[in-house]
């Protein structure tokens, strides 16, 4: 699988963690897949797609686009705000790097078809989710 990071913000990202988390959440998941573009991006901006894609006018953490398939390959895209996973990593009582992979696999596994609108579809995402973050120990840090 194919990952491409763009970075659209100002806060300190890892991009090779980044793209680990992306190919771990992947590898988990199952699936198929040839590319997935992770855009990170501050509040105003996830805010502003929020409003065009899904009608609501709001920050959150992470959107997901599931895959597409175009012409000869399958590609998703996954869009992170940066500030919203520093609040959240405070608030959590962990580092920004371990919020962003957690949204980055979050993303994946969206883009894979897995959901989370009720609680068995939740903790079995919160589940792969946290085998990511196992699998990245040691590389992330504190």
């Amino acid at each position: 699988m194919e990952v491409e990071i763009r970075d659209l913000q100002t806060l300190p990202v890892d991009r090779p963690l980044l793209q680990e988390a992306a190919e771990e959440a992947f590898r988990i998941g199952g699936g198929v897949l040839d590319a997935v573009s992770i855009v990170i991006v501050d509040d105003p901006r996830i805010r502003q797609i929020n409003r065009s894609y899904r009608g609501t006018d709001a920050t959150t953490d992470v959107i997901a686009f599931e895959a597409e398939d175009e012409p000869g390959q399958r590609s998703g895209e996954v869009i992170v705000s940066a500030d919203t996973a520093a609040r959240q990593a405070q608030e959590y009582g962990h580092s920004l790097n371990t919020e962003l992979c957690l949204l980055v696999a979050h993303g994946v596994l969206h883009v894979l078809g897995y959901e989370d609108y009720d609680d068995a579809a939740r903790a079995k995402m919160e589940q792969l989710q946290e085998q990511v973050l196992i699998r990245l120990a040691g590389r992330i840090e504190e």
